[in-house]
């Protein structure tokens, strides 16, 4: 690769949030160098930072002015760490040698220039549609209900598709499922979303694009995109078959009680429970007349019960959850009322809001776990 070359002056904020935005996107740590670099790329369009980590890829456009257009390779959280500093208003980008020069009135930071590590970022996949910034940004709630042990990767992923005029995204550990469904506009001529994205980067893609007003995405092959506010991320889909059928069928619930409580009291109480839930974590919910005892009882440590106002239709079924699954399940609801769903015997209970796109299930605990 021919000597890199570059020279530009820049607002500090936005390149210090693009610098910070790629980093989050990407592991922290990788066995390859050139994983663990960002690319710059200085032109008339301004200031690109790519990156990826060989399975998501990030690309990032900052406003500059380019003085000379260029290239530098640096690494990513050196040049984050770098600028997250600065209180400088601007800050002027050269380089020197084999030196990436960050420029403020008398201050001078410079990152040793690894050219040889570039980064070989893949091409979008064809746009398929688009979406509303702050319905995924409410969607993205899926995301906790993934799992996190990757002996089974195809759980560590949230699945999405487009049907019936919506982009459904589901989750789930085999103990707890979310699903949720955001308003879409297919691209004309576009094909149909069905893919498998890592739930880690989807959890902060939905951080980073709450602010959005909208979203492209990019979709085909074996892979899947998003696009916002001059940000464009990449990722690979998991392989494997998604059990698609069996999680639809989980979803037609048949409730045999139905309560309706103020989330975040509800939450609270599951919290206070949770010292006595004994060594299996277990809580439990018995709905009554106006009302939802909330109990926790462990030998060594003693017993809690509190009653939360709430508002009971059908059989008063008691029902025993993880404790921290149960509080995971209501946090989506924060500041709303949630309905509990309750199933006989140990089918799921669905947690959803009046009104609201998001389903929450918690598969409950057997009484004989205690």
């Amino acid at each position: 690769m021919p000597g890199m070359s570059l020279e530009l002056t820049t607002p500090t904020a936005p390149l210090a949030e693009a610098a910070a935005r790629v980093a989050r996107l990407l592991p922290a740590r990788s066995l390859q160098p050139g994983m663990a670099t960002v690319h710059l790329r200085g032109g008339a369009a301004g200031l690109a930072l790519s990156a990826t980590d060989g399975e998501t890829s990030v690309r990032v456009l900052v406003p500059a002015t380019v003085h000379v257009d260029g290239e530098a390779v640096v690494s990513r959280h050196g040049l984050a760490d770098t600028l997250a500093g600065l209180d400088a208003p601007e800050a002027r980008l050269a380089v020197e040698g084999s030196r990436l020069a960050v420029r403020t009135p008398g201050a001078r930071f410079a990152l040793p220039s690894l050219a040889a590590a570039r980064p070989e970022l893949p091409e979008p996949p064809p746009l398929a549609g688009a979406i509303p910034g702050a319905a995924l940004a409410a969607a993205g709630a899926v995301c906790g209900a993934a799992s996190r042990d990757g002996a089974l990767p195809i759980f560590t992923g949230v699945r999405i598709v487009s049907r019936d005029g919506r982009l459904t995204l589901v989750a789930t550990d085999r103990y707890r499922m979310a699903a949720a469904a955001v308003p879409w506009t297919p691209e004309p001529g576009g094909g149909d979303v069905a893919a498998l994205v890592p739930a880690a980067s989807l959890a902060e893609i939905c951080r980073q694009a709450a602010r959005a007003e909208t979203l492209l995405v990019y979709a085909g092959g074996d892979r899947f995109g998003l696009s916002w506010a001059g940000c464009t991320v990449v990722t690979a889909s998991l392989a494997g078959p998604f059990p698609d059928r069996q999680l639809d069928q989980l979803l037609a619930v048949d409730p045999q009680c139905t309560v309706e409580a103020d989330a975040d009291v509800l939450t609270a109480a599951v919290q206070r429970a949770s010292p006595y839930a004994g060594p299996h974590g277990r809580v439990t919910v018995r709905p009554g007349d106006g009302a939802l005892q909330v109990c926790g009882r462990d030998p060594l440590h003693g017993e809690s019960e509190e009653a939360v106002k709430a508002s009971v239709r059908g059989d008063h079924v008691t029902a025993h959850y993880q404790a921290r699954y149960l509080v995971d399940a209501l946090r989506p609801f924060a500041g709303e009322t949630v309905r509990m769903r309750i199933q006989a015997g140990m089918r799921a209970t669905a947690f959803s809001a009046a009104g609201g796109d998001l389903t929450y299930l918690v598969v409950p605990m057997r009484a004989e776990d205690a």
